[in-house]
């Protein structure tokens, strides 16, 4: 990658991607599970989705700090509330992002994602991740812990919970239905495994000694095989 530093470009042919915590288990079981020897994976805090103005800068400083280690660097984020932000940031680093405006694509595939939103505006994500932090991510961090009279303030615009799970955990299903029941949202499962993030990091993996920027275009990434937190 282009170093904004000014100093000599790494060649030792690795790749880092630069991700949201939430998704740190399941990059790191993709890149091992595929043999991708040359990805590293470093993950900013999950709870910076509360505050995505810090996004853009949190991203920039690892970009920055990682151009005399990797020859390629990439954004494993969404938009994620930046506002155009963070793909501001990328154009001025040189970097690429993984298509999508939200995180969860990741997992679902743009289309379906699209279809969920039609389905129902107000729909509030969890992940297996934001399920076994439900407390400190969304409880805490939105006070409802000690202040429960502002849920209705701060979530009455949903109206459903979706659970989109990675495992086969019926505990974990289980969880995610307490806590849309804490919201007071009805509760949806979706399984969507680790297929759709699977292509979109191998595409990425495989392609790079061929054309690195390629695969971060979405039909791309389609046609190669094997936000409060919630809303990102």
């Amino acid at each position: 990658m282009d170093d904004p530093s000014g100093a000599p470009e790494a060649s030792n042919g690795r790749t880092l991607v630069v991700a949201c915590g939430a998704l740190a288990r399941e990059l790191l079981q993709v890149v091992e599970a595929n043999g991708l020897d040359h990805v590293d994976v470093e993950c900013l805090p999950a709870s910076y989705h509360n505050t995505p103005e810090m996004i853009p800068n949190r991203v920039a400083e690892r970009v920055r700090d990682a151009a005399n280690r990797y020859d390629r660097v990439f954004v494993g984020y969404g938009d994620c509330g930046t506002g155009g932000r963070l793909d501001a940031m990328c154009d001025e680093l040189g970097v690429d992002r993984l298509p999508g405006d939200h995180c969860y694509e990741f997992l679902t595939g743009s289309a379906e994602f699209t279809d969920l939103h039609a389905e129902e505006l107000g729909t509030f994500f969890l992940t297996d991740y934001l399920v076994k932090h439900f407390d400190r991510l969304v409880v805490r961090a939105f006070w409802l812990d000690t202040h429960p009279e502002i849920r209705d303030a701060m979530f009455g615009n949903y109206r459903r919970l979706v659970y989109l799970s990675q495992s086969n955990d019926p505990d974990l299903v289980e969880r995610a239905r307490d806590a849309a029941d804490r919201l007071g949202l009805t509760f949806e499962h979706r399984h969507t495994g680790l297929e759709e993030l699977e292509t979109r990091i191998v595409s990425l993996g495989r392609g790079i000694d061929q054309d690195p920027g390629r695969y971060l275009d979405e039909s791309a990434v389609a046609s190669t095989g094997p936000a409060p937190a919630g809303t990102r």
